[in-house]
Formats: structure tokens, sequence, C-alpha cells
């Protein structure tokens, strides 16, 4: 595992972790399809969630919501069909969020909740 992967990998932890404290269940990490992978499919409050976690050590490149483009919100609502269509539970509403988790140098890590990205 490189660098990049280890803090990606980080703060889908950071990321998993922030979902539970708040009471979410989280279904699936790293769940995949033909459609691609989603990093985390999860209930909150009956609501399924697609959850897209992006983590960023710095700003130096931007804003971790600035990398989630249009293409990739059409990928998760094709990934959100996919796991309707293989899951029989039913829920109340379907909607996909965006996680961004910083991790500076020192203190802890801060996570930031886009909700019902469209």
């Amino acid at each position: 595992m490189n660098g990049t992967q280890a803090v990606g990998r980080h703060g889908e932890d950071v990321a998993e972790r922030w979902m539970r404290e708040r009471g979410w269940e989280v279904l699936a990490r790293n769940w995949r399809c033909g459609q691609g992978e989603a990093d985390m499919v999860a209930t909150d409050a009956g609501a399924l969630v697609v959850v897209e976690v992006k983590t960023r050590r710095s700003v130096a490149y931007g804003e971790p919501f600035e990398a989630v483009t249009r293409s990739k919100l059409a990928r998760l609502r094709r990934i959100a069909g996919a796991w309707l269509a293989d899951d029989p539970r039913r829920y109340s509403t379907v909607r996909i969020d965006v996680l961004a988790v910083r991790l500076p140098r020192a203190g802890a890590a801060t996570v930031e909740h886009l909700r019902g990205v469209e």
C-alpha cells in the first residue's frame, strides 16, 4: 500500500467511526459492482446512503469536495441503483453524501459532511 492509499484508508476509518457515532449503520465498505465502487454504503434513519469519502492532508490540490465531479456523482447514482437491485430491504429514501476528512499535521482529524449531493 502506497502513501496515498494509506491516507485514503485512514480517512475511511475516520469516516466510518464518524458515521457510527451518529447512529448510522454501515452496511458495506468499498462495495463493488459493475458500475464501480462505493466507499461506504450505510443507513441513516431509514435512508440508504451511498457515501463518497474524500481525504486530504492539505488543500494544496483543492478542497476535498472539489474532487467529486458530475461524472462521479452520476456513477454513484448508478451504484446506488445496483445496490437497490441486489438488496431486498426497503428504504425511506436514497441519497448520496460526501464526507470530507482532513488530516492535519497536528491534532485530530476533522470531518465535514455534505448531505444529499446532487
